[in-house]
């Protein structure tokens, strides 16, 4: 029975259907009379799945194929007529039921794993007391995966734009854009809409993009985008946006003017939704950004209380919130794992911009700190791909590898061009293995190919 004012209670009970939340809703319940409930109270999925990575990589494929289809009389095809552009009504309603059908799928799993949907807002009002409109449910161990959301500035008539999340509602290609970051979300945002046609111009608030990654990324990638045909405003703040749409005027403090603007995007950053969560109703604390603290086993400050994901601020990146949510389950409920927890070290990340960039580990400042300038060697080596000979369009590819200590381990892997995204995961699993540079060039090359850069650089 539950406790005395309290509708239902579990033994797991998970708070956000995220990636992360529905990965380790999912596990707890595999072992023996466990029960889990799941409390969501919009789509399935979370970000990655409605407004984030599976949308972005749909479109991202379209703005690859527009780049490449211009490439294709180079290589001898002919077509009968011009290429007639982009046709975003087309492709719209398509990648929306695909990821309905997405939905569906994740509240289907859910119920083969018999893990008992609630759907609704959920408020703490306790010690893994959880609030859903008018019931109440309790656990023996609480899971907070709510996630995060986009920011928006404190701008006079900032309101007029729209963050990442409306992008997904766009019924139709701007044709002129302002996009305002300089993180990978506004990277990618500014590629995909360039490279689908519109009129891009990219703000930002120093002179180059990714200026956390590895030097050589961040000024690659702020070079691709100049060549690409976006319009770079650097050294620049948003002072205020004037107008209607679709016809804003964009003003920047720096007397920058940018007017006829119909589509202004905002990717200056995310924050944790913790804001209504209740948490002032428990011992759970947050740091200065609102993120629930954790330690390395997820624990939170209040007992049997954890959180995963964008929410508590490490690693914002569905994959690292699915495996955590995973360990925790295990941590929890699978006899004999009481010691297992996810390994924060050499995460690999892609950045799909156009090139995509693949990083792990270390960056080159990252491991001259750690480790002294006179312990790090650096291989690079910067190339026109094999695809790109036949091409009037041109991309680099540039690749690094920071290697430490006499036996030249591998602490950190860095690299933009053509295909870079999908080379990093093979490389992650040697690098994760403590790889050295000897490791790498024991392998034989895969001729032509870019990745055998990785295995001769000297």
């Amino acid at each position: 029975m539950p406790p005395i004012g309290v509708t239902k209670h579990f033994n797991y009970l998970v708070l956000g259907g995220g990636s992360g939340g529905i990965a380790s809703a999912r596990r707890a319940a595999e072992f023996t009379n466990i029960s889990v409930g799941l409390i969501e109270k919009t789509r399935l999925g979370g970000t990655c799945v409605n407004v984030g990575c599976v949308p972005k990589k749909i479109m991202f494929q379209a703005a690859h194929f527009c780049e490449e289809v211009k490439d294709m009389t180079d290589y001898g095809l002919n077509f009968e007529g011009p290429f007639k552009g982009f046709d975003w009504g087309n492709l719209k309603p398509k990648r929306d039921a695909y990821i309905q059908k997405l939905n569906g799928i994740y509240g289907s799993n859910l119920d083969k794993s018999k893990v008992e949907l609630i759907t609704g807002t959920g408020r703490i009002i306790g010690d893994r007391k959880v609030q859903v409109d008018g019931s109440i449910y309790s656990a023996d161990h609480l899971l907070i995966a709510v996630g995060g959301y986009p920011i928006w500035p404190q701008i006079p008539g900032a309101e007029n734009g729209i963050t990442s999340d409306g992008f997904f509602e766009l019924e139709t290609l701007p044709k002129k854009t302002v996009v305002v970051g300089a993180g990978y979300i506004a990277v990618e945002m500014a590629g995909i809409l360039n490279a689908l046609g519109s009129e891009v111009h990219f703000l930002i608030r120093h002179d180059k993009v990714l200026r956390n990654f590895d030097e050589m990324l961040s000024n690659s990638v702020t070079e691709e985008l100049e060549h690409s045909g976006i319009t770079m405003v650097k050294n620049a703040n948003v002072k205020a946006v004037k107008g209607s749409k679709p016809n804003l005027t964009i003003e920047t403090e720096e007397g920058h003017l940018i007017d006829g603007v119909d589509c202004l995007l905002w990717a200056i950053g995310r924050a944790p939704a913790t804001k209504d969560l209740g948490l002032d109703n428990s011992n759970i604390k947050m740091d200065k950004k609102g993120h629930v603290t954790v330690d390395e086993f997820q624990n939170t400050t209040s007992p049997n209380t954890y959180s995963v994901g964008d929410v508590a601020g490490k690693f914002l990146l569905t994959p690292v919130a699915i495996a955590a949510g995973r360990k925790l389950a295990h941590r929890l409920f699978d006899q004999g794992q009481e010691g297992l927890k996810l390994d924060y070290e050499n995460i690999p990340t892609v950045v799909f911009s156009h090139p995509p960039i693949g990083t792990i580990g270390l960056t080159q400042a990252e491991a001259e700190a750690k480790f002294g300038n006179d312990q790090i060697k650096i291989y690079q080596s910067k190339f026109t791909a094999l695809y790109h000979s036949m091409t009037d369009r041109k991309q680099m590819t540039n690749m690094k590898l920071v290697c430490a200590g006499p036996e030249e381990k591998v602490v950190g892997l860095h690299m933009i061009g053509r295909a870079c995204d999908e080379m990093l995961q093979g490389f992650g699993v040697a690098i994760k293995m403590g790889a050295t540079k000897k490791d790498f060039d024991s392998v034989v090359a895969i001729h032509p190919t870019s990745s055998e850069e990785l295995v001769t650089m000297r």
